[in-house]
């Protein structure tokens, strides 16, 4: 099985291309381009977002602050800071088999932490990537790579892992946030401090 790559707005059936897949690795990465020196540090989150459109409580809201959803669905692998290194940046395990039956989507985003005071953003990111993999065989599903020119974004929703019937379903995103996390995560209906 060969994996697929997707542009933006485009969906797969992750059940038909990999009938087998009940763990899926949420694998993310980024290159930051040379900065004036200061740090350059991408988080990546997911949200769980239910019929409404919105998380059912701040508990839906997997980040490096909180790595694994109450019902052990959806678990964050932690923070990386730097973005250095081949492959995934950070990557977020979902378990499809335990993922509540009122949860619709799993929203993936990434953000760039301190944006505002460093003044970065997406436009200063290359080689961005979103991909699935089947955790149980380590076989890459679905790829997306970001290309979209987002220069004043600081947030950016990657993609989703929806339901649609009795399948999963991968769309590959790329809506860049000028909000941030904060927009992102307020539009979700966290709320934060």
């Amino acid at each position: 099985m060969s994996s697929l790559t997707l542009s933006k707005g485009s969906n797969l059936s992750l059940t038909k291309a990999d009938p087998g897949l009940t763990r899926a690795m949420v694998g993310l990465g980024w290159d930051p381009r040379t900065t004036a020196g200061e740090m350059f540090d991408l988080d990546a989150s997911a949200l769980l977002v239910s019929a409404r459109g919105r998380v059912r409580s701040n508990d839906d809201f997997i980040f490096y602050n909180q790595l694994e959803s109450k019902d052990g669905s959806v678990v964050h692998q932690g923070d990386n800071r730097t973005g250095e290194g081949e492959g995934d940046d950070e990557q977020i395990l979902i378990d499809l088999t335990k993922i509540a039956p009122e949860i619709e989507k799993v929203v993936i985003v990434v953000s760039i932490d301190q944006a505002e005071a460093r003044h970065q953003n997406f436009g200063m990111v290359r080689g961005a990537f979103c991909r699935v993999v089947n955790d149980s065989t380590a076989q890459e599903v679905v790829r997306y790579d970001l290309t979209e020119d987002a220069a004043s974004e600081t947030c950016m929703i990657f993609a989703e892992i929806y339901r649609h019937g009795n399948e999963w379903k991968f769309r590959a995103v790329g809506q860049g946030y000028a909000s941030g996390l904060h927009g992102v995560a307020t539009d979700y209906g966290i709320v934060l401090d």
